[in-house]
């Protein structure tokens, strides 16, 4: 089982919300606070372990008037380690804190 850090557990949950919803990394970095330093590196060992698949979008920067982004997109495997990940800083959290985030 893969070491998940608070940072990593962030984006987790950003996946978590719609499993079937494709992000790239300036949205979670945006809905996490987390700066690109931490997000991309933590993107590059969740899909390394099998947790994310990516894939760079299918657009005219021109048209867009950007560059494409890579999408990256929870597995099933990503999901299941998610979940465990979050119940283990749920079971690590003081009372007093399990009551406040129930």
């Amino acid at each position: 089982m893969m070491q998940v850090s608070l940072q990593t557990l962030q984006l987790l949950q950003v996946f978590m919300e719609d499993p079937s919803q494709p992000r790239y990394g300036l949205e979670l970095a945006k809905r996490t606070g987390l700066k690109s330093g931490t997000v991309y590196p933590a993107l590059g060992r969740l899909e390394h372990e099998g947790w994310l698949t990516s894939a760079v979008e299918e657009v005219d920067p021109k048209a867009a008037g950007r560059p494409a982004r890579r999408i990256y997109t929870l597995t099933n495997a990503g999901m299941a380690g998610a979940t465990q990940a979050a119940q283990r800083y749920q079971a690590a959290l003081p009372i007093t804190l399990k009551e406040r985030f129930a």
